[in-house]
């Protein structure tokens, strides 16, 4: 499948993508050393709402444009505040036209003494993100193939921080490619946190990346799944889900108190559900 962001900005899926981004990147900030992010598909870093390519989907409308305009739970509200935030900063006063993608929802959250490292492979797409970033000394933007920077980036000099790998999955093998991405990125700095996404379409693919992940000897891994609708005969993204490696000890019982009440907005018909497994570590399923 192609999963270019302009297309699906602020669709369900980022919703609670970057509601877990943002979550880890609060846990970070609960210590004064610096943290590091590194964004290895990062895209533009900022989408028109208005656009062709977002106007063509529409997909906006039953993600972020029915959690702006709902009251959440306090708890759950509480949260989502940080996410919220960011995606306020990008827009005036009420009207939700913009949508952040995840360089400038990590760069929004991110103290003085954090950094951001942001890489995008397509020419066009890395000038953006340059042009967005210049002049601001805490975010460095690199035009590379992120599976790259599973290698040679890692670890970060401030040895404390998160990897998000959010590939477009434009090419056949995507899943496998998240795997030996991440296992040879687990040897390099296996203290760090990796967040991984990914699309539940061809729910045979998934179960394999599943089991590949448990078997990979890598010690906590936590899936977080969750679909708008259930499977369908004919393959279809019914879903999207998030492997997080090392997750914060705070995040699963923070994903209990969002995940039930983002599902009750955005699920689009019965039958559909979330859920957090653990595949690895913690009282991971048989």
């Amino acid at each position: 499948m192609n999963y270019r962001h302009a297309y699906h900005a602020g669709n369900f899926a980022d919703v609670v993508k970057h509601a877990v981004l943002a979550r880890i990147v609060e846990y970070l900030k609960r210590k004064e050393k610096p943290f590091r992010v590194i964004d290895t598909h990062a895209g533009i870093g900022f989408y028109d709402l208005a656009s062709e390519e977002a106007g063509k989907t529409g997909e906006w409308r039953d993600g972020i444009g029915k959690v702006t305009g709902t009251k959440l739970g306090p708890e759950a509200q509480a949260l989502l505040a940080p996410y919220l935030d960011a995606v306020r900063a990008v827009n005036d006063a009420e009207d939700l036209a913009h949508y952040p993608g995840s360089p400038l929802i990590v760069r929004h959250l991110l103290r003085r003494q954090d950094r951001l490292t942001a890489i995008e492979l397509h020419p066009r797409d890395a000038a953006s993100l340059k042009a967005r970033f210049e002049g601001d000394i805490q975010t460095r933007v690199i035009e590379l193939d992120g599976w790259l920077a599973l290698g040679g980036h890692l670890p970060p000099k401030e040895k404390r921080g998160l990897v998000l790998v959010d590939p477009p999955f434009e090419e056949g093998g995507e899943f496998q490619r998240l795997v030996d991405g991440l296992v040879r990125a687990h040897r390099r700095w296996p203290g760090g946190i990796y967040a991984l996404w990914y699309p539940i379409k061809d729910r045979r693919a998934v179960a394999a990346f599943h089991a590949a992940l448990s078997e990979a000897g890598i010690p906590r891994v936590l899936d977080i799944a969750f679909d708008i609708r259930p499977a369908a005969s004919v393959p279809r993204l019914d879903g999207s889900g998030m492997v997080v490696v090392n997750p914060p000890f705070t995040l699963e019982a923070e994903l209990k108190v969002l995940l039930p009440e983002l599902h009750r907005l955005l699920a689009l018909e019965p039958g559909s559900k979330w859920s957090l497994r653990w595949l690895a570590g913690e009282k991971a399923d048989a």
